[in-house]
């Protein structure tokens, strides 16, 4: 039985697990997680190592942490998030706000080595802490070896300042608050038959795009996050526009063979993967 909202928009919504198995049973049971990609990727990636160490302790509990700019969402949330994206194989993805890559890495793991995972992280400080976490996933996960692994690449910047010259995307998640007035926007990063989540105006939002100008909306449950930081311009005025890439030259692929803890990266149909 699902929990009642007023739980849910701030966690909490389903017990504490010992480990991350049993978190992801928990979830299961109450119906966060519905389908087996979804729960396939919880499971390969143990949400504690995304913690710092003197906070591992809480990494099982169904509630946000933050600490400086280091930022993690309920398991509940990612949880609607994952299932709400209805993610394929070989699916663009793009993950404003990507933090920890702690997301960014389960999309991955059902991408598989033909999708694009891009990332938009405000704070470099994040950046480098998310490269750490995935380079650990890589080189000493077990459940890495089992997957075909779209690796996440991420960019620092403003997701409201995205160059209009990137190409639009088939999955996109937000994952800071979103007012009224940036809803127009953050859908032009959307292709015609994509997928949308983010919390709007409080409310965490499906979006689908089923035609050019053509949209259909679902209310998924109430949530509480930071809302969007405004860009800041440059002395002169401008903008620095984010620029992203989504030609094959920026898909890195899994396909890898782990050697005396050393990962040999094979060209994949004759394109060389990219760090």
């Amino acid at each position: 039985m699902r929990c009642p909202r007023a739980i849910r928009r701030m966690g909490g919504a389903v017990s504490a697990g010992e480990d991350n198995d049993e978190l992801v049973d928990n979830l299961k049971e109450a119906q966060y997680i519905r389908t087996a990609p979804v729960e396939q990727a919880f499971r390969a990636i143990d949400r504690a190592d995304y913690y710092l160490d003197e906070f591992k302790e809480n990494a099982y509990k169904d509630l946000a942490w933050k600490h400086g700019n280091i930022h993690l969402s309920a398991p509940c949330i990612y949880s609607e998030v994952m299932e709400a994206l209805d993610l394929q194989p070989g699916l663009s993805f793009l993950n404003l706000g990507s933090g920890t890559g702690y997301l960014s890495s389960m999309v991955g793991l059902i991408l598989g080595p033909f999708g694009v995972n891009h990332g938009v992280e405000l704070h470099s400080d994040v950046i480098e802490y998310a490269k750490q976490k995935l380079d650990f996933f890589i080189r000493t996960s077990d459940s890495f070896d089992k997957f075909d692994f779209c690796e996440p690449s991420f960019v620092t910047g403003n997701c409201l300042e995205i160059s209009p010259d990137c190409s639009q995307y088939d999955r996109v998640y937000c994952g800071a608050g979103v007012q009224k007035e940036h809803e127009e926007y953050m859908k032009s990063l959307l292709k015609v038959g994509g997928i949308l989540v983010m919390p709007l105006e409080e409310k965490l939002t499906k979006i689908t795009r089923t035609g050019p100008s053509a949209w259909e909306t679902k209310k998924i449950l109430a949530v509480s996050f930071a809302p969007l930081v405004q860009p800041c311009h440059s002395e002169s005025g401008k903008s620095r526009l984010v620029q992203l890439r989504t030609d094959t030259q920026f898909v890195k692929c899994r396909g890898n063979v782990k050697i005396d803890g050393r990962i040999l990266e094979p060209h994949v149909h004759g394109v060389p993967p990219v760090r």
